[in-house]
């Protein structure tokens, strides 16, 4: 018997996606590519001739990538789609091109299934700019600028940054937003800044409603 309604489906555990097996031809060639980029090399296990495995973390990342020998019978390079998610894209492409990556330039799409556009999104809205690389396989990456997340997106009690870099970016970004609440209100300083702070930063986090 199923209970009706919601409580059908009422997740009683976490199910936390973790690894993304990619298909390489050349395991030391694809260490070598992604350590040059920075990603952190987690493991390296190989057991004889026929099985190795090796596990990366992109920065700040909470999910890994796998590849090695005797994992996978997918052709080498047929992984594509591989998201990135970067607060500061100009950024992010500026670090991968010197870690040895070559990186499209930067393009934005108006919309979902609008044609690309040459060029970060002038308004730098969220989902918008985009730039894409692959490793000497072929297996397709591609950065996306996120800064504001889309409602229900994520869970609005909890704001976590994976990185220094990304919690700087948010700052900055409040920090801006914050002196364009300052001259709305007569120019005066706001002794409370730090709530202010604080706020715009979970509502940006959990795609709610910024503070005017």
């Amino acid at each position: 018997m199923t209970k009706a309604g919601n409580e059908q489906n009422a997740p009683t555990v976490d199910l936390k996606f973790e690894v993304a097996l990619i298909p390489v031809s050349d395991v030391d060639r694809a260490k070598a590519f992604y350590s040059g980029l920075g990603w952190r090399l987690d493991a390296d296990f190989p057991v004889g001739e026929t099985f190795r495995v090796v596990q990366f973390t992109p920065p700040g990342s909470p999910a890994s990538i796998h590849f090695g020998t005797g994992l996978t019978s997918a052709a080498p390079g047929s992984a594509s789609g591989l998201y990135l998610v970067v607060s500061d894209i100009e950024a992010a492409r500026a670090q991968l091109v010197d870690g040895g990556a070559e990186v499209s330039p930067i393009f934005h799409r108006e919309g979902p299934g609008q044609p690309a556009v040459s060029g970060r999104d002038p308004a730098r809205r969220s989902y918008r700019s985009y730039a894409t690389f692959s490793d000497p396989d072929g297996n397709g990456w591609l950065l996306q600028e996120v800064t504001a997340r889309l409602p229900g997106r994520v869970d609005g009690d909890v704001t976590a940054f994976t990185s220094v870099s990304d919690l700087a970016a948010a700052l900055r970004r409040a920090a801006a937003a914050h002196g364009e609440h300052e001259k709305r209100n007569g120019g005066e300083h706001d002794h409370n800044w730090p709530d202010w702070y604080a706020a715009h930063m979970v509502a940006e986090h959990a795609g709610h409603p910024l503070p005017a």
